[in-house]
């Protein structure tokens, strides 16, 4: 254990028998009453600063996890400066029915929130958002409960027998909650993580046990603050601190297929939750043995929760609807991407080549800009690249084809597309374009790949050229839809088998022939900027 672990635990285990002393040696009185107070006060002190440095030193789920214990602590705390003020201050028996009760019923709600966010599954902000909404929901939920069943007792229509009945029934069940999560989750952990739910378990029962003791004993009349009662108590918390020291080391792991299902889970638990709302006000109007005014505080707090609790469930509904659109944009990115270069891929081609035409031939139809208005596609092949893959390895290749695409695309005007055509083939569709100056484009992307090497590994430098076959659409200017782009498109790949037929390292359109539909060369462009190349290394 480390140094500041070790000052931790002395600090709560000397508070600790400090409380036994003052319980063994000191007569039932304001001092006594004081000095357990002040006491219990700085024990819940102490474990709110350990789980806070807990959430500060984590992340993501696991920090949010640990905050939520923090809150439940100062509870606790707040709830001891309300004893404080009446035992100390005012000097008066706490009240049967104490207004700090709710949060002494409130602090348990952050832990089962700590739960059910399961820290130990490293997952997203998104799955962090998702389990704070979680928190929400199940706060106001048992907020809601306790409304419903004890604070009408209190302030609607006072009856102490029915508060304390109604209070001790649903601190029941909020133990049965917990210790249910913690022990679920314990079976579905194994190592260090199991080890923590487990001892975090024994916290909760021995606490719970201690205060539903504590609880017995005021209404009975034989609890006095300071008595045997709190050493349970004292004992618990000082359990709680070696929870937190315990898990300071604990690393989150990936998720499984139970974990993807959880979320599912408790959507529909939430859901659950807000139909049974109505139920609950139901049985309030028809209720009889109830006094009127608490029937009708019931029903008008349900119908406040029917409100909150649908806002939220609303809120996770519109959350999971914003993540599965950017999911669903990540998908459609990555399908219209090439993972090698990331350049666009032949999926993308397909998708858009459509719109692509139809806007040409409305330029064409309306006497657009005779300048900027074709279509026209590029089909690039690197010279002897096969040469790269049997000298250098695959990886080597796969490095040169991704350079290949960063300086293509870094000649190209921003309304055109660069493709990953297939093996070591490129597509530019050059959109708005002149096919009078085609080869201004294809001389710029053969010098983009003549004019500096291929660093490969080991800093050896390798030189490359590139083949290019372009042809433009419309294929006939003055009969635009008497040709199909997916003709055009062959006729760039002929132009293509032509430069690499006629040496390598130069580009070739192709255009009608005299008028016709029959396709012959334009012209031949061979890069005028020559260095020193070679299908070697240097």
């Amino acid at each position: 254990m480390q140094p500041k672990s070790t000052l931790w635990v002395t600090a709560a285990a000397g508070l600790a028998l400090l409380q036994v002393s003052a319980t063994i040696s000191l007569r039932r009185g304001s001092t006594l009453t004081s000095v357990s107070d002040f006491l219990l006060a700085l024990q819940f002190l102490l474990l709110l600063l350990v789980f806070a440095l807990n959430a500060v030193a984590s992340r993501d789920r696991l920090r949010s996890a640990w905050t939520m214990v923090t809150v439940c602590w100062a509870l606790w705390l707040a709830d001891e400066c309300g004893w404080i003020f009446y035992d100390v201050v005012l000097r008066k028996p706490m009240p049967d029915m104490f207004p700090g009760d709710v949060l002494l019923f409130l602090a348990g709600v952050p832990i089962l929130g700590a739960l059910l966010l399961r820290p130990h599954v490293d997952a997203s902000d998104r799955s962090a958002q998702m389990g704070t909404l979680d928190f929400l929901q199940l706060l106001f939920w048992w907020i809601y409960l306790y409304a419903y069943l004890v604070i009408c007792w209190q302030y609607v229509h006072r009856d102490s027998n029915f508060y304390n009945r109604n209070f001790d029934r649903l601190y029941w069940l909020e133990f049965l909650v917990l210790a249910l999560c913690a022990a679920l989750l314990i079976r579905q952990t194994a190592g260090l993580w199991r080890r923590f739910y487990a001892l975090l378990l024994g916290a909760v029962v021995l606490t719970y046990l201690s205060v539903i003791a504590q609880n017995r004993a005021i209404e009975s009349g034989d609890y006095y603050v300071g008595s045997w009662y709190d050493i349970p108590f004292v004992v618990a918390l000082l359990f709680f601190i070696f929870v937190a020291i315990r898990s300071r080391s604990l690393i989150p792991v990936p998720p499984t297929n139970v974990d993807r299902r959880y979320a599912s889970w408790m959507s529909g638990l939430s859901a659950l939750a807000v139909l049974s709302l109505p139920t609950m006000a139901a049985f309030a109007a028809l209720d009889r043995s109830i006094p009127r005014e608490v029937a009708r505080f019931r029903v008008l707090i349900t119908s406040a929760a029917m409100f909150t609790m649908s806002a939220l469930l609303f809120l996770r509904q519109r959350q999971l609807t914003i993540d599965l659109r950017k999911t669903n944009t990540v998908l459609e990115h990555a399908s219209i991407t090439d993972q090698l270069t990331g350049i666009r891929n032949r999926r993308f081609f397909a998708v858009t080549i459509e719109g692509d035409v139809a806007r040409t031939l409305r330029a064409f139809g309306s006497g657009h800009e005779l300048s900027a208005r074709d279509l026209i596609f590029y089909l690039i092949d690197v010279d002897n690249f096969k040469e790269v893959n049997d000298r250098f390895g695959h990886s080597s290749g796969d490095h040169v084809l991704a350079d290949m695409a960063r300086r293509i695309s870094s000649v190209v005007r921003a309304s055109d597309v660069v493709l990953r055509w297939g093996g070591e083939e490129f597509l530019i569709v050059s959109r708005f374009a002149d096919r009078g100056q085609a080869d201004a484009l294809a001389l710029r992307v053969m010098q983009a790949i003549r004019q500096e090497p291929f660093v490969m590994v080991d800093s050896v430098c390798l030189w490359r050229t590139c083949s290019v076959g372009w042809a433009a659409f419309p294929w006939l200017e003055d009969n635009a839809s008497a040709v199909g782009y997916e003709e055009v498109l062959r006729y760039a790949d002929d132009a293509l088998r032509q430069a690499k037929g006629t040496g390598k390292d130069r580009a070739v359109g192709l255009t009608p022939f005299q008028g016709g539909t029959r396709p012959t060369v334009s012209r031949t462009t061979i890069a005028d900027h020559e260095p020193a190349v070679s299908d070697g290394s240097q």
